[in-house]
């Protein structure tokens, strides 16, 4: 293939991206592997794409936690913020848990109550109202719940929260935190974040429910050396693995293992919260991140966008199945409420976008009344849409607090904390993929133009139309349960390790049926072999329409496998994200 040339000859499919083959050097490296090992060729060329050489393939197909997991006293803080909670164990003082309103927050917040729980003692759940609070602690809050507590720990949130928890100043307060931090940190007793300016940047890939992870680790560790046994942490993996994936986490290095063994854990159905809300979102086999992330994250964070702002992690952390039934139905019910906000807020502001332009560093819009519970799933989409970093802001009169989301390479956190610095914003934090702001509506227009110029030095305008990266061809008699089984020791897939892709070349259309409004079933053949196949939301572009009515002309049809166990009988399917028409 030259450099100038698609993957099979495509420039531009039927959604408009060009599509790129496997890299030759990949090749050669993945052949290699196979060849060492005895593993199939593209099982060799995963590992290969993932830096793997052969002798650590075994390994890396079977992770452990032993051997991923970093000594917890290795971030700033950590012994103390361990010492300072099992203090408050030993003397059951008052605890209270101030979490963030989304999956990562709620997650954090039901391990610390799952643990104290098992240890016989109870903790006060705060989590802040999007609306009426905003972001993190706030003065009001922090007076209040220092004034009858021993120790206040804030989970996913605190790291720029200097005024509030100097408000606290009744109690103790632990941050246990990942968000990018500035120069200086807040006065409290510990502040254990990865990203920390101190930090080397090791263990940045933490999302706040591995750094708690850690620290319950770090108390487990001082328990043990004087003689008592905490709970088993193992059987909280399940809660750290659905927060990982659902704050987009890259799934790399320890956070990889956490996922993969969390994901048994999941399948064990020990969680009332998590096995309520898998049976009413309709989960019908074993847990993948594609259900963490577009299943259970979603209707968790639904409370915080749109309802409660508690919902989720007492969903999490309650050990009431019946309790639990209740509150996974009413999140249903919000998460059902959301997507038809965002719906309406999705349209305004892609019109919006346009009308400015989508060809800059920056693609923005913002209005009044919009919903700041949909801000950021709305800011994604464009992001999607574009391949552009993306801001969304809901203005409330003279006021507008937004979200922002980011493309690979550009440090999107670190832009919005210069403009905080400059006074173009008037708050703002986050980290590299994704930040909160809040701007003067009278100086939004100055404020988005020097986050674009900023995210410009980056190189954020260079991006062109998305590319669909391919991992090579596949006949469709060749995907089997067998190999699919293969490529998922690969896994678990998601951010930072994205799941392969196949082109199934020069194949036909032998059945199509549309299936709800935007979806589409298919059966694709090269005439000995043949494939089931679903193109989730194919009449959102041109996919829908043209594979529907094929008239039996060949295409290349691009996507991921997976196994579809339906009914008790696993067969391969393969889940349509391309296509386009043979030239």
């Amino acid at each position: 293939m030259s450099d100038g040339e698609g993957f099979l000859g495509v420039e531009t499919s039927l959604t408009g991206r060009r599509w790129i083959g496997p890299d030759p050097e990949i090749m050669r490296l993945g052949a290699g592997i196979a060849q060492s090992t005895g593993l199939p060729d593209i099982m060799g060329r995963l590992l290969a794409m993932r830096g793997v050489e052969a002798e650590d393939a075994e390994g890396y197909l079977a992770p452990s936690m032993r051997a991923t997991m970093p000594d917890p006293s290795s971030l700033h803080d950590m012994d103390k913020a361990a010492a300072r909670f099992v203090q408050a164990l030993d003397k059951r003082e008052q605890i209270a848990i101030f979490a963030d309103y989304d999956v990562d927050g709620g997650a954090s917040a039901a391990l610390l109550l799952s643990w104290l729980r098992d240890m016989g003692h109870r903790a006060t759940l705060y989590i802040p109202d999007r609306i009426d609070e905003g972001y993190g602690p706030n003065v009001a809050a922090m007076e209040a719940l220092a004034a009858d507590h021993d120790l206040i720990v804030c989970v996913d949130c605190g790291t720029l929260s200097f005024e509030p928890i100097a408000a606290a100043r009744a109690a103790d307060v632990i941050i246990l935190d990942h968000h990018l931090a500035g120069e200086t940190l807040p006065e409290a007793v510990a502040v254990v974040n990865p990203n920390r300016q101190d930090e080397d940047g090791t263990l940045a890939h933490l999302c706040a429910a591995g750094v708690v992870f850690l620290m319950l680790a770090a108390c487990n560790r001082l328990m043990r050396a004087s003689g008592q046994t905490g709970p088993d942490l193992m059987a909280l993996l399940d809660l750290v693995a659905l927060a990982t994936v659902a704050d987009v986490a890259p799934l790399t290095g320890f956070n990889r293992a956490l996922v993969r063994q969390g994901l048994k854990v999941m399948a064990g159905r020990a969680r009332p919260g998590l096995v309520a809300l898998a049976d009413i979102a309709g989960m019908r086999s074993a847990p993948a991140t594609y259900h963490l992330g577009y299943l259970l994250g979603p209707r968790v964070n639904a409370g915080g966008r749109v309802g409660a702002a508690d919902l989720g992690a007492r969903l999490l952390a309650t050990a009431d199945m019946s309790e639990a039934e209740a509150l996974a139905t009413r999140l249903d019910q919000l998460n059902t409420e959301r997507r038809e906000i965002e719906a309406r807020v999705l349209d305004a502001a892609i019109d919006q976008a346009e009308a400015r332009g989508t060809e800059g560093a920056l693609v923005w819009a913002a209005g009044e009344g919009w919903h700041p519970g949909v801000v950021g799933i709305v800011a994604s989409r464009l992001k999607e849409l574009y391949n552009r970093p993306a801001a969304v802001i809901g203005l409330d009169g003279g006021e507008g607090k937004g979200s922002a989301r980011s493309v690979s390479g550009v440090d999107l956190g670190a832009s919005v904390h210069r403009c905080v610095a400059e006074g173009h914003l008037l708050k703002g934090g986050g980290h590299k993929m994704a930040a909160g702001l809040t701007v003067e509506a009278g100086r939004m227009e100055e404020a988005m133009a020097r986050l674009a110029e900023l995210l410009d030095r980056q190189g954020a305008a260079k991006s062109g139309p998305k590319a669909l990266k391919l991992d090579g061809t596949l006949a469709p008699g060749g995907a089997t349960v067998e190999l699919i089984e293969s490529i998922e020791a690969v896994g678990p897939f998601g951010a930072g390790s994205p799941a392969p892709r196949f082109a199934l070349q020069d194949v036909r259309v032998s059945f199509a049926k549309r299936a709800g409004e935007d979806h589409l079933r298919l059966t694709l053949t090269d005439g000995p072999g043949k494939l089931d196949a679903i193109a989730f939301g194919a009449f959102k572009s041109a996919l829908g329409p043209v594979l529907e009515s094929h008239s039996g002309q060949p295409f290349h049809i691009a996507g991921r496998l997976e196994i579809d166990d339906w009914g008790g009988r696993r067969k391969a399917k393969l889940r349509v994200e391309d296509a386009a028409p043979v030239s």
